[in-house]
């Protein structure tokens, strides 16, 4: 099913879309943020649209969201550079070296819900100093180094990426004051909330063309808080509405993807909520992502919300009955991909899950 374009160039006109029932959605709106920039009238405006936009799709453009040109077109150049290396090459970053699970994977190394990816990624993540193996809280063992190629097999590619956290963490930052006013918090309540080891990835991702039958990357939610996504040129990236009809993310220039992971769907008690999508590609493709999330410790208890916040989940099924995707075990036990009704009790213990599901050998040889 292919999508139409709403786009909101100010306040108020995504009211004009009309939604029969929040979930069940057939295009993925456009947000304007120049309002950001004005008077604090126009950014609880802003914050309410996104809030709105964010409780019943999930999922949306932005523009106008002030992260350079410049950086995009360099770090879509590096990618390019990167997956074009020997394997040998690539494989001096190879994630299995990694007790931290940063680096390059091949193609199929990545599981979703069982399922090998068909696709090929390197993981960077916020770098903190390593923990010792048997740290616990286990969870800490998380945190560590990166692993970077030599500048002169990959020029640039340390730089690059932590110019990009920088930028996309600063569009995530701009964004989640926006969410905290449209939750009736103060604007700076949830990046205070984050700590002070943030653990946030940025992934960059080459898909070959998907066979018949598989996906890029299979249907699941984001484990994460905030994504901020650059899709690229080429189409592939898709929705699922309460319907579970697949909706295509439309390209706009310039846009950045942005939707919502499983930790911000615990700690508002589903009001906002993951959504599932997937990716499946006619063409080589590439993406470059990035994953906003806190410090591991972060509780995911519900935040201190208005009591209307809660009503809304009561009267949505859909958000009533959200789940989360499903853990190894719960897999092996016959629960459904996205189906879990377990709740991890930190954000530490949400990314544990996480690379328990999608990489069960790596997690094996490192940690038994």
């Amino acid at each position: 099913m292919t999508a139409t374009l709403d786009r909101v160039t100010s306040p108020g006109m995504f009211s004009r879309i009309p939604v029969v029932d929040p979930g069940v959605f057939s295009r993925i709106p456009v947000l304007d943020l120049e309002p950001l920039s004005g008077s604090s009238e126009q950014r609880q405006e802003l914050a309410e649209e996104l809030g709105r936009i964010c409780h019943e799709i999930g999922f949306l453009l932005v523009v106008n969201h002030g992260v350079s040109a410049g950086l995009r077109d360099a770090i879509f150049d590096m990618m390019h550079r990167f997956f074009a290396l020997p394997g040998e090459q690539k494989a001096m970053i190879d994630k299995r070296r990694s007790p931290h699970f940063r680096g390059w994977e091949p193609v199929g190394a990545e599981y979703t819900n069982h399922r090998p990816d068909i696709r090929e990624q390197i993981d960077w993540w916020t770098e903190w100093p390593a923990r010792p193996k048997d740290v616990e809280p286990y969870y800490l063992r998380l945190l560590g180094p990166n692993q970077w190629l030599p500048d002169d097999v990959l020029p640039g590619n340390q730089e690059l990426t932590k110019q990009w956290f920088d930028e996309l963490g600063g569009l995530a930052n701009r964004l989640m004051r926006l969410l905290s006013l449209g939750l009736g918090l103060a604007e700076d309540y949830l990046e205070q909330y984050f700590g002070d080891e943030t653990m946030s990835l940025a992934k960059f991702i080459h898909y070959p063309p998907t066979p018949e039958g598989s996906a890029g990357v299979n249907a699941h939610h984001d484990t994460g808080f905030l994504t901020v996504l650059d899709p690229g040129p080429t189409a592939g990236l898709q929705v699922q509405n309460q319907a579970g009809q697949w909706i295509d993310v439309p390209s706009v220039e310039g846009s950045f993807v942005i939707n919502l992971g499983e930790t911000l769907q615990a700690m508002t008690g589903n009001y906002l909520v993951a959504t599932a999508h997937r990716v499946i590609t006619a063409g080589e493709r590439y993406s470059a992502g990035y994953f906003h999330g806190p410090s591991l410790d972060v509780s995911l208890a519900p935040l201190p919300l208005d009591d209307r916040f809660a009503a809304a989940v009561a009267a949505s099924p859909h958000h009533r009955t959200a789940g989360f995707m499903a853990s190894i075990v719960e897999t092996e036990s016959g629960v459904g991909d996205m189906a879990s009704s377990h709740r991890p009790s930190t954000y530490g213990e949400q990314l544990w899950n996480y690379f328990s599901r999608s990489y069960p050998d790596n997690v094996a040889h490192h940690y038994g």
